[in-house]
């Protein structure tokens, strides 16, 4: 994951040393072990359901389907911007046969580019999800996914420590690194179970655990004998809530901790929706969050029918705001949620909170 201190940290002073000042560093063993090894994640996690835990697929209980998209834009205060882009898109099935329960199935198409294509990831995952209401108030959900990820790498734009002639980084040494690849692909798999409590029609309970990297996929650009790295499980949690003030507001706060090996990433805060119209068509979306030891992250959106804007702006907090003068990154989603027209209608199996 991108742990403040760690992953940002590093991609930072490897675009500032290498592309500004010519620094001495040593990229090779960071950017095949260390960089290649890292998570997508965005400060937006709630808009991104289907990449926090495949549970959360076909989990949208006043719709029949959801498209999204997500884009993340950091450090180009320092250097060369780091860009993370998904898109997914999720339904539900089965809905008509099970009497309180139902399946649902989604996919989504991660991408990330360090500094200007030096290393490039992609993914494409496909996940499963079954809920079931428990009682007339409670919902239980569990999930699955699949996927394949490339990652590539661009040696030519890599100096390395050896090539520094005392002057510049003179291309024509050797590097003398064991590259064996410059590019590798590997098959991920992830699970995740969700439970969802629906107190009343004005407050709402939700909190799911989800673990990815569950067979350890290997993710080297060396030779075998030389790095058999293989990733570490990643554990992700989420706790949020839901309620409706005075008709007029619904109010989440949320929390997400995700962790993988040694480092730790935990996103709190709030995000509200304030009704325009007095019929839910129109909503004003404000929210703050805060990544622990990181940044402060406003948040501010806008929704209108089943369409949902939304933009935040990370404001580093941590020491790296003495080399980005506070300037973190920003990200956009867009969510749009429908209903498939049908000739019988349509039923809501459980309650929901909203206008």
């Amino acid at each position: 994951m991108r742990k403040p201190g760690t992953y940002n940290q590093g991609r930072t002073f490897i675009s500032f040393g290498v592309q500004r000042a010519g620094l001495f560093l040593v990229f090779c063993w960071m950017a095949s072990v260390r960089l290649s090894a890292q998570d997508l994640s965005f400060s937006q996690y709630f808009h991104a359901p289907l990449l926090v835990n495949p549970a959360n697929t076909g989990f949208i209980p006043d719709h029949d389907y959801r498209i999204g998209g997500n884009y993340r834009n950091q450090w180009a205060s320092v250097g060369t911007p780091y860009r993370t882009m998904g898109a997914w898109a999720d339904t539900k099935l089965f809905g008509d046969r099970f009497e309180t329960g139902w399946m649902g199935i989604g996919g989504s198409l991660l991408r990330d580019e360090a500094g200007s294509g030096t290393l490039v990831g992609n993914t494409a995952m496909l996940s499963l999800a079954y809920h079931q209401m428990v009682g007339y108030k409670s919902l239980v959900s569990a999930g699955f996914g699949a996927g394949f990820t490339n990652k590539r790498i661009d040696i030519s734009r890599l100096n390395f420590d050896n090539q520094w002639n005392g002057k510049f980084f003179d291309v024509g040494i050797p590097n003398n690194e064991p590259f064996n690849f410059s590019s590798v692909y590997y098959f991920d798999l992830q699970a995740g179970l969700n439970y969802a409590w629906f107190a009343s029609d004005r407050a709402y309970f939700n909190m799911g655990i989800s673990v990815q990297h569950l067979n350890r996929p290997r993710e080297s650009f060396f030779a075998n004998n030389a790095s058999d790295y293989r990733i570490d499980p990643r554990f992700n949690l989420f706790l949020n809530a839901s309620f409706k003030l005075q008709d007029l507001w619904i109010i989440n706060p949320n929390v997400y901790i995700s962790k993988k090996g040694t480092a730790t990433e935990t996103v709190l805060g709030m995000v509200g929706q304030r009704d325009l119209t007095g019929d839910g068509s129109n909503q004003l979306i404000a929210g703050l969050y805060l990544r622990n030891g990181d940044a402060v992250i406003p948040v501010l959106g806008y929704e209108i029918n089943t369409i949902r804007f939304t933009i935040n702006y990370d404001a580093t907090i941590s020491s790296l705001r003495n080399l980005n003068g506070t300037r973190g990154a920003y990200e956009i989603s867009v969510i749009k949620q429908g209903v498939f027209p049908t000739a019988s209608g349509r039923s809501i199996k459980c309650p929901t909170v909203r206008f």
